[in-house]
């Protein structure tokens, strides 16, 4: 389980070639405000391509509000 004050959030990587997102990873949010770009392999293209980053809602890494 997280710890209370826990920096690293959840983010998925989406390839920008097909869309797909097949990657998932944490990142520190502190150290890395931008987005993170990474060259990872796709296997539908068979080939590296460039994955960023996009939000990754679960539930976990958000406080939802009370009503």
């Amino acid at each position: 389980m997280a710890k209370k004050g826990d920096k690293r959030k959840l983010i998925g990587l989406v390839s920008e070639e097909t869309g797909e997102r097949i990657y998932y990873t944490t990142k520190n949010t502190m150290n890395t405000p931008e987005k993170l770009s990474l060259r990872k392999y796709s296997r539908r293209l068979r080939k590296h391509i460039w994955f960023t980053e996009t939000k990754k809602n679960l539930g976990r890494n958000e406080v939802k509000p009370k009503k």
